[in-house]
């Protein structure tokens, strides 16, 4: 349709060819992609399958083909959001940790064998040394007491798992040195997270045993992160002593290897991750970022830094090198994210299996626009995707209700994106905004310092700056703004709906309300996370209670979406539940969803076209237009007295 030909109706009235159900059946992330013989590997998540995670590759007419098949699970819990949950050995077996009992299994024919003792232990970050399995491993003791260290399975089944090294609080990254006399790895502390300070530790290994280590690089304001050796005295790590996360040398001396304001690194949330692999010749393959990622090479020699453009990429995962070809997870704003195979040579990019079984006419999928608005004397970074369809068009003189969209962490990251969660509401005429506050990553250290001591203040002033500047821009409705976040980002929602009077409605799934509790009740990872974002206790008590959105829902009065995952052990029901008590006790219509078997994260079918329909319901109450086709969400509402 051209746009005379367009129908003029309400936003948030549209019909749309997007439905849950899409998002639903046709979404399934993939992950971890490497090469094993003449295939190539994946991770994938099937939400159509209880949202377990299989191992696959591609077979006949490149249709995917379950290596791990139902209804086993490679899926680990050390941290509670896992990461390394699969490697490969030598001879092509796969071997991954299973969800269900968390015991490490090897796949020999048909049926996975445990290499693993009975469960009560975890394993992560796996990977082939020496005929062995180098893991994570997280204990959990009866009386609550979590210790970890990096342990090594043996293949032959008789369970007798040796632990190298131990001596802190959380460790990450095994490396066996060229030799095989050292290992060096990545470990922090309490309350430290891992974006806030770690150390680079080395130590000789005696009888598999590491002894005596010493400290090359890091500390408790410095993040290291990726170690990788290059000689047994020397090895590549990425360190944000400058302020950006880049790449050193580090031995007898520490010397960055190419200075710049960009992040060569990212928060370490899961197990895994890379940021650079070296090539056939010496030089780095990297990738870095500045609000979106760049792919280049880094001569270590000279310093050079040689972008390699890949049209429409915004985000990369870098996964493995096999001469000039690479795999990587990628997307944009106009690319579904995928797992791709990237030719060095030709630059051609091969798709392998993308996290979308099918994607929609173009027309119906919103287009990206950077955002920099300013506000509290700092800028702030977003994504706006306008409403969206070759059908319809608004009303005249009506402007588009918007939805501010917080993410997570709150220490991650946001960039242009194909999300057709996104587009389940643009193409109904729904504008989205989706935020990197302060805390985030991806601007360098002191954009992501902004949160400390200021959550529940900085980013609610920044999500509030961003979604504002559209309305004083003219692009939205500023008594139609509602705000969505999940976990840290649920707190942000909530904590905006407490304390400011921007939107007309939020939603919050497994956000965190309260601090007191929280803390004591939340997973070992992040139990000390607040610390930084707010400040230790006893001292910051006064804080945790000033700052809790469950103690100033006196300041609400807006109508309120919870949605809980019932076995969620990061964000417990507990916190959803006691906010909802509070929103009865003042009279606040609400709607609250606990989901049975989810966690944090929504994982199944039935669960995410659940909530999507709820929600779109839920702003169309409130916002004041009936999206077709959707059942109403039932509010509660407080009793009318006669």
């Amino acid at each position: 349709m051209t746009p005379s030909e367009q129908i003029a109706a309400p936003y948030g009235s549209w019909t749309s060819p997007i439905g849950a159900a899409d998002l639903a059946a046709g979404g399934h992330p993939v992950e971890g992609g490497r090469y094993v013989g003449d295939e190539i590997w994946w991770a994938e998540l099937r939400p159509t399958e209880g949202g377990r995670t299989s191992i696959r590759r591609s077979g006949l007419d490149n249709q995917p083909v379950d290596i791990l098949p139902a209804p086993w699970n490679a899926r680990t819990r050390v941290h509670e959001y896992g990461g390394g949950a699969w490697t490969v050995t030598e001879s092509g077996k796969l071997v991954f940790s299973e969800f269900s009992d968390q015991r490490v299994y090897i796949l020999e024919g048909v049926t996975p064998r445990a290499l693993t003792p009975e469960p009560a232990l975890r394993y992560a970050d796996l990977q082939i040394v020496n005929g062995e399995v180098w893991a994570v491993r997280e204990a959990h003791a009866e009386d609550g007491a979590i210790t970890r260290d990096i342990c090594a399975i043996p293949l032959d089944g008789s369970g007798k798992v040796r632990s190298i090294v131990g001596g802190s609080d959380f460790l990450s990254s095994p490396r066996l040195s060229p030799s095989g006399t050292k290992i060096a790895w990545i470990a922090w502390n309490h309350p430290q997270m891992p974006w806030d300070g770690t150390e680079l530790r080395v130590a000789p290994l005696v009888d598999g045993v590491a002894q005596n280590y010493s400290v090359l690089i890091g500390g408790l304001e410095e993040s290291v992160l990726q170690p990788e050796w290059i000689t047994d005295d020397e090895l590549y790590a990425i360190s944000d002593r400058s302020g950006w996360w880049n790449i050193y040398r580090v031995g007898g001396k520490i010397t960055p290897i190419c200075p710049v304001n960009a992040d060569f690194g990212g928060p370490q949330w899961r197990f895994g991750a890379r940021w650079f692999v070296e090539l056939d010749n010496g030089h780095l393959l990297t990738a870095r970022t500045v609000g979106t990622d760049t792919l280049a090479v880094l001569d270590p020699a000279s310093g050079e830094l040689r972008d390699i453009a890949i049209p429409g990429v915004t985000s990369i995962g870098l996964m493995q090198v096999r001469g000039d070809r690479l795999l990587l997870t990628s997307g944009g704003a106009k690319l579904a994210g995928a797992l791709r195979e990237f030719d060095l040579g030709t630059g051609e990019l091969t798709e392998i299996r993308s996290s979308v079984e099918e994607l929609p006419e173009s027309a119906y999928l919103p287009e990206a626009r950077a955002v920099v608005a300013h506000g509290h004397g700092r800028e702030v970074h977003a994504v706006a995707y306008p409403p969206r369809s070759p059908r319809y068009k608004g009303l005249d003189g009506e402007l588009p209700p918007y939805v501010a969209f917080v993410h997570g962490g709150p220490t991650a990251h946001v960039a242009p994106a194909l999300n057709l969660v996104y587009a389940f509401f643009t193409s109904r005429g729904i504008g989205v905004v989706d935020v990197n506050y302060g805390g985030s990553t991806g601007y360098g250290r002191e954009y992501r310092n902004r949160l400390r001591g200021q959550w529940g203040v900085v980013d609610v002033q920044d999500v509030v700056t961003a979604v504002t500047g559209l309305a004083e821009q003219g692009l939205a409705d500023p008594a139609r703004l509602a705000i969505e976040g999940g976990s840290a980002g649920g707190w942000t929602v909530l904590a905006a709906l407490t304390t400011s009077d921007v939107f007309a409605c939020g939603a919050s799934y497994f956000g965190v309300a309260e601090l007191d509790l929280f803390v004591q009740e939340t997973h070992d990872f992040e139990s000390r996370y607040v610390d930084g974002l707010i400040g230790p206790l006893p001292e910051s008590a006064d804080l945790y209670a000033e700052r809790a959105p469950l103690n100033n829902v006196d300041g609400l009065n807006c109508p309120v979406l919870l949605l809980q995952g019932l076995d969620d052990p990061i964000v417990p029901p507990s916190q959803a539940e006691r906010f909802r008590d509070a929103l009865v006790t003042k009279g606040i219509p609400h709607a609250y969803l606990a989901y049975e078997g989810e966690s944090h994260g929504f994982r199944k079918q039935s669960t995410i076209i659940s909530s999507r329909n709820a929600e779109l319901s839920f702003y169309g109450q409130v916002l004041g237009f009936t999206p077709p086709g959707i059942a109403t969400l039932e509010l509660w509402k407080p009793a009318i007295s006669s």
